[in-house]
């Protein structure tokens, strides 16, 4: 399985080709569906349609609602309908997303299923699309009250990330993708846990765009190339997940089902990031982590404007509920994974009740603490 991630600047230029041309760039002839969320009409629709409009490209559109609450099988059914009303082929009229995560997700699962599988274009336009799901072969819907319940692997042929696309976002949906790359630092990557140790609220500040370094090869360009290849890395060796022991699941043990329960209140990388940092306890009560790498976990979080904990972290029995589900996704096993050190993790499948416990009473202590509180780091254990 091959597949193009690409990173480019200014993409809904009139005068750059790659947002129009099809898998292979090869040149579209015949007509496509242009699907979008409301926030990127809003912001962006105007561009784009004056790009397919100028370069006599034959589109039609469709504008749905984002949100996760609007990550629904109804929304894959809509998008699959109008690829039925303006004549989608096989191949050769793939329709190309533009939009968030959640868009992201709905588009590829609707494609993987209309004529049991189309190709389709990702154009990620949130911070989180770009370093998490462009990578993904996954899509994925919520149902009955769990995140990506019902879902499909179907990675598109070609993917396009501008960067200069998230400088109009929200500072809440900067901090939230950067949930995500403080997972991949953490997991495989020190040079990129040390990018955002010191510059995460500039990055924040800047949305990525390096606005004060004067060039294209500041900290935002390099944080997101690291975390974008890093789990491309991880995803070519176990595409199809065969091998439940993920490293890229770290962050994803226990933020499933808190983040269903959560909403609309926390975003996916906000849930993820105090996920990290609940497994970072677990490994530093273990001894595989120093108080110091805590820390340091700790404050690099809250420097990216991330809160290290949540009352539903700090609740045991939420955090058992949470574990026993990701289980029966695990085949019935933890695999979970644990620093040690940070760049560095193993898996373990022995974490018990009394862990849970301690880690819970040091998240509580967490959201006890601001940024010059004093952590006893022992949650009373």
């Amino acid at each position: 399985m091959d597949y193009e991630i690409i990173e480019i600047y200014d993409l809904f230029n009139p005068g750059n080709p790659e947002l129009g041309l099809l898998p292979g760039r090869k040149p579209s002839k015949l007509t496509r569906l242009v699907v979008m969320d409301h926030t990127v009409d809003e912001i962006f629709g105007e561009r784009i349609r004056n790009y397919f409009s100028v370069n006599r490209l034959f589109v039609e559109y469709l504008t749905l609602p984002g949100g996760d609450e609007n990550k629904t099988l109804d929304q894959v059914l809509r998008i699959a309908r109008r690829l039925s009303e303006i004549g989608t082929h096989r191949v050769g009229t793939p329709p190309i997303a533009i939009g968030g995560g959640v868009l992201q997700d709905v588009v590829g699962m609707a494609s993987s299923l209309y004529r049991r599988g189309i190709p389709y274009v990702r154009v990620p336009t949130t911070l989180l699309a770009q370093i998490d799901g462009s990578v993904s072969a996954k899509n994925g819907v919520n149902y009955e009250g769990f995140r990506n319940r019902l879902g499909t692997f179907a990675p598109p042929p070609r993917t396009l990330i501008d960067r200069s696309l998230i400088a109009t976002l929200p500072e809440r949906q900067i901090q939230s993708g950067l949930g995500e790359a403080l997972k991949m630092a953490l997991i495989k990557d020190p040079v990129l846990f040390e990018l955002l140790e010191e510059h995460g609220p500039q990055l924040v500040a800047d949305r990525l765009q390096d606005s004060d370094n004067g060039n294209d090869a500041g900290p935002g360009r390099e944080v997101m190339h690291r975390a974008i290849s890093g789990m491309a890395e991880e995803l070519q060796k176990n595409l199809w997940e065969t091998d439940l022991r993920r490293i890229v699941d770290y962050g994803h043990t226990f933020s499933p089902v808190i983040e269903m329960q959560a909403l609309p209140a926390l975003l996916h990388g906000e849930v993820v990031a105090m996920d990290c940092v609940l497994s970072a306890v677990l490994a530093l009560h273990r001894g595989m982590l120093t108080p110091a790498q805590f820390e340091r976990i700790v404050n690099t979080t809250r420097g990216m404007g991330l809160a290290p904990s949540h009352p539903m972290f700090a609740d045991p029995s939420v955090l058992r509920r949470a574990l026993a589900d990701t289980m029966r996704h695990r085949d019935n096993q933890q695999h979970l994974t644990l620093l040690q050190g940070i760049g560095r993790t193993i898996f373990v499948n022995d974490l018990t009740d009394t862990e849970l416990d301690c880690a819970a009473q040091v998240m509580t202590e967490l959201l006890e603490t601001d940024e010059s509180g004093v952590l006893s780091l022992q949650g009373g254990c």
